[in-house]
């Protein structure tokens, strides 16, 4: 009786009715099929992650929005936007400083850009990211009745004020710092400079600042950027101490020439068990470099990309030891049969660390490619892929720098 019932439920039973086993096969077949297609279909659409400890639902590409106003027409903007949107990604990431390069002639335009789309959007199935900036004596035309912007009470009240008048929206779903208030060494600066040391504004004071807007309901979570190990645990143990709103995200430079800074230590800090912050990775392609555009300075590429558009901008990409790490991560993709962009968004993609990837284009087509790209690379990737790159690695650790 045991053999039989073992029989039985592996279909193969004498006495089971035959009609049966066929029903049961195509059921089976059936549900194999579903599994196939849903894994299908898991290669071809974007994922979505928890963001940090909030309850933010993000798509793992967010669009970075920084050209509309300078690069990008209304229009063009509205086109990308609408774009993205389509594809699945819910997650916009602007600033107060937008576009870049920062100028008072159109600081601003990228907020209204994306306000004049979102009027026909339905703005809770979008996240909407923005910046309040830090530390800056060279952005006066940001404030009304200060030629410094810091990150306090008043400064941080006026940012999303103008902010939220600029998106035409009631609230903001991600208020981000965009560089520390105190001195850090930022934006190529290879390493920590002690005669530059500043006052900053107490970690609490920021942290109350914010506590306010949330309060109103303005703002709904709070996260960092251009931060190190040492602000992120002093911002987490400020709001543990005084019961303040704690950092769900931290949005840094990540990508195959700029790994070292958050891999050391930061990974540690914000790991889920840990404190569980949410790592928005801004330029995966270093700003357009690993697609490998700029290593002919004279095509046309080149010369319309944003390295020569803005002379001195981001130059640290450019400089003769970035370009040959790139032409050996550029080798490492055409060895493997994959172009530039889908070997570094595909890493960029596959760390467990990364909650979002930041991807900014100027167009819909370079939009289509990196989207295309970020999905159609095997997730995750091949093991003798990753460790073609990290042999690259060893040899030109954080190129950027030096």
């Amino acid at each position: 009786m045991a053999s039989c019932a073992t029989a039985f439920l592996s279909h193969h039973c004498p006495c089971w009715p035959a009609k049966a086993r066929t029903r049961t096969c195509l059921r089976k077949r059936s549900s194999v099929k579903a599994a196939v297609a849903a894994k299908q279909a898991q290669k071809t659409a974007l994922q979505y992650r928890k963001l940090g400890d909030s309850d933010l639902e993000i798509s793992e590409i967010t669009l970075g929005t920084m050209t509309f106003g300078e690069q990008n027409t209304e229009e063009e903007a509205h086109e990308i936007l609408s774009y993205a949107f389509e594809s699945g990604i819910n997650a916009l990431d602007t600033s107060e400083a937008y576009p870049i390069p920062m100028r008072k002639e159109t600081q601003g335009r990228t907020d209204l850009y994306i306000a004049s789309w979102l009027k026909s959007q339905p703005r809770e199935k979008i996240v909407l990211a923005t910046k309040v900036c830090g530390y800056s004596e060279r952005s006066s035309h940001l404030r009304e009745n200060t030629k410094i912007t810091r990150v306090d009470a008043a400064n941080i009240r006026e940012s999303v004020e103008k902010s939220l008048k600029r998106l035409g929206t009631d609230y903001i779903d991600l208020l981000q710092i965009h560089w520390p208030d105190r001195y850090v060494a930022l934006f190529g600066e290879y390493c920590y400079d002690p005669s530059k040391w500043r006052p900053s504004v107490p970690f609490v004071e920021q942290l109350k600042a914010f506590q306010e807007l949330i309060d109103e309901g303005k703002v709904r979570y709070i996260g960092v950027s251009n931060e190190t190990s040492y602000g992120v645990m002093e911002f987490v143990h400020a709001a543990k101490v005084e019961g303040l709103p704690k950092i769900v995200s931290i949005q840094n430079n990540y990508s195959l020439l700029v790994r070292t800074h958050f891999e050391i230590d930061l990974v540690e800090v914000c790991h889920p068990q840990n404190h569980n912050i949410g790592l928005l990775a801004y330029s995966p392609l270093a700003g357009g470099a690993l697609t490998g555009k700029y290593i002919d300075s004279t095509s046309e590429a080149a010369r319309k990309g944003r390295l020569n558009l803005f002379p001195g901008y981001m130059e640290r990409y450019n400089k003769s030891i970035a370009r040959e790490a790139t032409i050996k991560y550029i080798e490492v993709a055409k060895k493997h049969g994959l172009t530039p962009v889908q070997l570094a968004l595909g890493f960029a993609r596959d760390r467990p660390f990364v909650t979002s990837s930041i991807i900014g284009a100027t167009s819909v087509d370079q939009l289509k490619e990196d989207i295309d790209a970020f999905l159609s690379t095997e997730r995750p990737l091949p093991p003798e892929l990753v460790a073609d790159i990290e042999d690259v690695y060893k040899r030109y650790r954080d190129p950027t720098l030096f």
